[in-house]
């Protein structure tokens, strides 16, 4: 067990300091400060409180009192020894994740254009959350009337085609588990509203690998995807094509698939990934 950060009982704000900063500030401000914090702690390789008091202008106690809350969620890590605050472990998690999103970003792009212009509709990137999925990238198509998925916009997994596309590569056991805690929303009368509807399309979609979402979200709309792995094998996102059901026919989805697989594939690699065609997906 990690030791508790000194008491402030002893820290005194400097002469000069006005007595509204021990006052108690509001959510916004605490927010604020905190963030402040985080970030003078960041940008050195271990600073002492009182040198953090000195850069943000807050009083000594006011500083504690914010770094032991940050270092309560793993922002921040302090060294009993030397006194230092350093960066924490969920600081480094965080960042981590938008560093691996903002590569997943930049090394798409081409895959998405190449996708939009080989099949004329719209080509997007989303990820998995917390059970929804959020579009991260889009290259939109050039025709009048076409699908538009605004970044950081959420939609259910169970009704989409990325979703779906991710829920592919997990084990039978763990959709079940995601699943049996949430309504599966009947959006049309094709969205797989039942548990066993959804676990037999996705059986269909292990054993063709990519998923079709046939107008289950909205009618008149249909979507191609697949699913982009990282180092580990793990479904970390999917690409897709989006377009009115009108210009993806049966046999257009059918000769897209592959395609859309292959753009996949090809994000995967271009990321150092690697694809999981072993899985085990029994429960």
């Amino acid at each position: 067990m990690p030791e508790k950060p000194p008491s402030p009982e002893h820290l005194r704000a400097k002469p000069g300091r006005k007595a509204s900063e021990n006052a108690v500030p509001s959510s916004v401000q605490v927010l604020d400060r905190s963030l402040k914090l985080l970030d003078l702690v960041a940008s050195g390789d271990g600073a002492a409180l009182t040198d953090l008091s000195d850069q943000s202008g807050m009083a000594p106690s006011t500083v504690h009192r914010l770094l032991t809350a940050l270092a309560g969620h793993g922002m921040v890590t302090h060294d009993t020894e030397t006194g230092a605050w350093t960066i924490g472990l969920k600081a480094f998690e965080i960042g981590n994740a938008f560093l691996r999103f903002r590569k997943l970003g930049t090394i798409s792009r081409p895959f998405l254009k190449q996708l939009m212009e080989h099949s004329g509709e719209t080509a997007n990137i989303g990820i998995e959350d917390g059970g929804d999925v959020v579009f991260i990238s889009q290259v939109e198509s050039h025709a009048p009337m076409r699908a538009f998925f605004r970044p950081g916009r959420r939609g259910p997994i169970h009704a989409s085609g990325i979703g779906k596309a991710i829920l592919s590569t997990w084990e039978t056991a763990a959709i079940e588990r995601l699943l049996s805690r949430q309504p599966l929303t009947r959006f049309t009368g094709k969205t797989r509203d039942t548990l066993p509807r959804l676990l037999s399309d996705i059986e269909t979609i292990r054993s063709r690998g990519w998923s079709i979402d046939d107008e289950e979200h909205t009618l008149g709309m249909r979507c191609l995807a697949a699913p982009i792995f990282n180092e580990y094998g793990e479904a970390i996102a999917g690409i897709s094509i989006s377009g009115p059901a009108v210009r993806l026919p049966d046999g257009t989805l059918a000769a897209l698939g592959p395609v859309v697989k292959a753009a996949a594939d090809g994000v995967t690699q271009a990321m150092g990934g690697r694809r999981e065609d072993s899985q085990k997906h029994s429960a």
